[in-house]
């Protein structure tokens, strides 16, 4: 006869045994969403604009390898940190140092608010000086609405390249 008394053994597994990998998160955020950022807040700054390619540079698509010109950034994953320059004109009267620190301000804020890394560098370099009336030339007294975009100006594209004679 089976003895039922006796106690069946079952071995316990210590869970501490076996090593789970921890689950990791990438996100990459491509340099022209820094690019769309900065160009939006640059477009409530008054009195300056970006600085734009020559014709020769808009012919052979030279410039930037990709995206705006006159907006560069760099991306440190190890630290989670952004570089970004910004070469821009200033209206002749405007205070350069109020427009540095206005437009570095805003772009940290905005950067950071939305993207969640930390700006380690804003380097505003100021390209030339511009009048109010070539400010207006170029179609706007900010940098929203100027041509330094091909997407920003399809306005006044469709008010300059008409049908009639």
């Amino acid at each position: 006869m089976i003895d039922l008394k006796k106690k069946i053994e079952t071995k316990k597994v210590d869970t501490k045994e076996f090593e789970i990998p921890e689950t990791l998160y990438v996100r990459d955020i491509e340099n022209r969403v820094f690019q769309g950022i900065v160009l939006q807040c640059l477009s409530r700054v008054e009195g300056i604009a970006l600085v734009e390619g020559n014709f020769i540079d808009n012919i052979f698509d030279r410039g930037t390898l990709e995206g705006i010109k006159g907006i560069y950034v760099e991306q440190d994953n190890k630290n989670r940190s952004v570089n970004v320059k910004i070469e821009v004109n200033v209206c002749y009267g405007c205070s350069i140092p109020e427009k540095a620190e206005e437009i570095q301000t805003l772009c940290t804020q905005e950067i950071t608010k939305l993207t969640g890394l930390h700006v380690s560098n804003v380097h505003i370099v100021f390209k030339n000086v511009i009048t109010a009336d070539q400010l207006k030339k170029e179609g706007a007294s900010n940098v929203g609405t100027t041509s330094s975009h091909p997407s920003a100006n399809v306005d006044s594209l469709e008010d300059e390249y008409n049908d009639e004679f």
